[in-house]
């Protein structure tokens, strides 16, 4: 068993101290916890949101979008005819709108948008491609509704991540419009658990473990069904040509950061329009200190001025 890590990274405020300590409070229940049932094990990630501060001035609304549930989040004043489509951490399995609707929504508030956080169908109940399948589904719906492909983004966390740089792909394999643009926090991409940082990072890392990725890894590959590097499952097979303008982050001591490099390396090769974000000292979806900590406020205004240059891609008909 890994001990999560006690000290302070140095230069990091003591602020951020709370998601790190919350992500070694659960990794001391998974840990001593035997039997731990499905239903259990999501209630314990629906604490997520509890290192974020609640946003002002936002309302929210639960609503059904192209057959998939979700909380939309509404800012004051926010453009509605610019939608982020979030998809939620969790391995695929835990996690929910309910544990991200205040990330959504802090993003939502400084991009000026609204956001769609999805409770999409949740793995080993449905295994991989449901979660995708739902991701296209609410943006064709959105689409539908007048909203532009354009301006939609996908956003998520985690294995969130990995579905909001899924979906676009799964929508240019139905010759679909795809997204306006794409950001993932702290993206999960690698169903081979063939990370260096997996190895370099396991003591920093206050969450993830190899054995936790296994069991997350099993439920959603259907037990083992289904090859893990099937593109749509692990964007790090993708072929990212034509992709839209990708934003992908991580925290510098967390066990997945070679997730984000090796994907914006990929996508970079393939002449994506990458930035990649990399912060030191920060645990795993530090955008989840919103409103608690500096390093995630400065990581979300840094989205938001991303979101608002200029942008020369073509769309995609």
């Amino acid at each position: 068993m890994t001990t999560a890590p006690s000290i302070r990274p140095a230069g990091t405020s003591t602020e951020s101290d709370a998601l790190r300590a919350l992500y070694a409070d659960w990794a001391e229940i998974i840990a001593t916890t035997p039997g731990l049932t499905m239903r259990l094990f999501r209630s314990i990630f629906d604490e997520w949101h509890q290192p974020t501060r609640e946003p002002e001035d936002v309302t929210y609304r639960e609503e059904t979008v192209g057959g998939v549930p979700g909380i939309w989040t509404l800012p004051a004043g926010a453009d509605a005819g610019k939608v982020l489509l979030y998809t939620h951490g969790g391995g695929f399995a835990v996690g929910s709108a309910a544990s991200h609707r205040k990330l959504a929504a802090h993003v939502a508030k400084a991009l000026g948008v609204v956001a769609f956080v999805l409770d999409y169908r949740r793995a080993p109940e449905h295994p991989h491609p449901a979660q995708v399948e739902d991701g296209v589904a609410a943006f064709t719906a959105l689409v539908s509704r007048g909203i532009a492909p354009g301006d939609i983004t996908t956003i998520g966390d985690s294995a969130g991540g990995n579905l909001a740089i899924a979906v676009p792909l799964a929508l240019r394999e139905q010759d679909l419009p795809l997204p306006g643009r794409v950001i993932a926090f702290s993206p999960w991409l690698d169903m081979e658990n063939a990370g260096a940082t997996l190895v370099t990072n396991d003591a920093t890392d206050a969450l993830i473990t190899v054995p936790l990725l296994e069991g997350m890894i099993a439920g959603v590959l259907a037990g083992g069904e289904i090859d893990p590097t099937t593109p749509l499952a692990n964007p790090l097979y993708a072929d990212f040509t034509g992709f839209p303008p990708l934003y992908v982050n991580a925290g510098g001591v967390e066990a997945l950061v070679d997730n984000a490099t090796r994907v914006a390396e990929r996508a970079g090769a393939a002449g994506v329009d990458v930035t990649l974000s990399v912060v030191e000292g920060m645990q795993h979806v530090f955008p989840f200190l919103a409103g608690t900590a500096p390093e995630a406020d400065g990581e979300i205004a840094a989205v938001a001025a991303w979101y608002r240059r200029p942008t020369t891609r073509q769309e995609h008909a």
